[in-house]
């Protein structure tokens, strides 16, 4: 790839690029599978003689299946979804016809390590486990549900099992949702952030969850239990923020290489107003002296004009989704906003209440899988 003139980027080693008389080129690497894009069809086909030519390659056209990721374009974007992946689960599993819930997990619903028996074959559950977390590829409504049960891989028992076969009749009811990347006039980057404070009730550590926007579109999100314990909801939000703070940092690099600028200051939206005080407050006093050093990344970030913070009611608080289990209207309700989709259901598959139509772009000529 030097050879040929792209150059490794510094935020993603996987990533090679390449600029040159005003086009842009894009190439991917996982192990010996490539995908390749660019505003320039004939860099694009150069680039795959040249490598046929040291290699010999298999040219798969258009994107429409990379890593078990189904691409499919459709009006307004593309679809990404892991629908095979899902269907072989359910079929191996044995939940392809069960009935579907609504919800990932139960509402109220609390595990602990010792709940039930231990199961005698934990590599069932550890199997399980694995697949349901590379689903989160594609299905940000999987990311709380994924993370709670990976937390008693060591010991699993029957409640454990049990919760994640509730997780598999939601995956049923839901097996060809993806996220849809829209496209857009104007890029906007905007994060969310959001905590749920001594969630964990062994460790009584809070769970942190961000997701962040490129548009319309959801590009980056985690759900995760914080490394320490926090003495009050502020310091557990004020930790979620400086999370998200630092995968902002990331993306907007990453970004600038992919020339898209101009999109500082990214807006962080929290629904407490407490940690956002102490994040634009540089005055260091009682409540905050023992919050670790690292908490403060947000503040710098916002005195350097990378961040600004703005408050958001938790109704629309998009990263609430992956802190803690919702009822179902707003379990679906953040879902649409983060833009996860059926291509063939109206209810709860469309864009503005219709539905998504499949349909090929000519402007994708010059995507393509190696």
């Amino acid at each position: 790839m030097k050879t040929e003139g792209y150059i490794q980027s510094k935020n993603d080693y996987s990533l090679f690029l390449k600029k040159a008389d005003g086009h842009l080129t894009a190439v991917a690497v996982y192990v010996d599978d490539l995908l390749v894009t660019g505003s320039n069809p004939t860099t694009v086909e150069q680039l795959k003689h040249q490598i046929h030519l040291t290699f010999g390659i298999k040219d798969l056209g258009l994107l429409h299946y990379f890593l078990g990721i189904e691409a499919t374009s459709v009006k307004g974007g593309i679809l990404l979804s892991q629908k095979k992946f899902a269907t072989d689960l359910l079929t191996d599993t044995g939940f392809l016809h069960s009935k579907a819930t609504s919800t990932p997990l139960p509402l109220h619903f609390n595990l602990n390590k010792d709940s039930g028996t231990l199961l005698s074959d934990p590599s069932y559950y550890r199997m399980l486990v694995g697949k349901l977390n590379y689903l989160t590829n594609t299905r940000p409504d999987l990311a709380y549900t994924a993370q709670t049960l990976s937390q008693f891989m060591q010991l699993p028992h029957t409640s454990h099992l049990q919760a994640l076969e509730h997780v598999l009749k939601y995956i049923k009811g839901t097996v060809s949702h993806g996220l849809l990347i829209q496209g857009s006039n104007q890029v906007v980057l905007q994060a969310y952030s959001d905590s749920d404070w001594a969630a964990c009730s062994s460790t009584r550590r809070s769970i942190t969850g961000y997701v962040l926007m490129l548009g319309k579109s959801a590009v980056s999100w985690k759900s995760k239990k914080q490394s320490t314990v926090s003495k009050s909801s502020a310091e557990s939000e004020y930790r979620a923020m400086s999370q998200a703070a630092s995968e902002v940092t990331w993306l907007v690099r990453l970004l600038e290489e992919l020339q898209i600028k101009h999109i500082t200051p990214v807006t962080l939206y929290c629904d407490n107003q407490s940690a956002l005080h102490i994040a634009k407050n540089p005055i260091f006093h009682e409540r905050t002296k023992h919050i670790e050093i690292d908490c403060h990344f947000t503040r710098d970030k916002v005195l350097e004009g990378l961040l600004q913070l703005s408050y958001l009611p938790t109704t629309h608080q998009l990263a609430d989704v992956f802190t803690k289990i919702l009822p179902s209207n707003q379990h679906w309700f953040l879902l649409h906003k983060l833009g996860l989709f059926s291509p063939h259901s109206s209810l709860r598959g469309g864009v503005g209440g219709k539905e998504i139509s499949t349909s090929r772009s000519s402007s994708a000529t010059s995507r393509s899988a190696i």
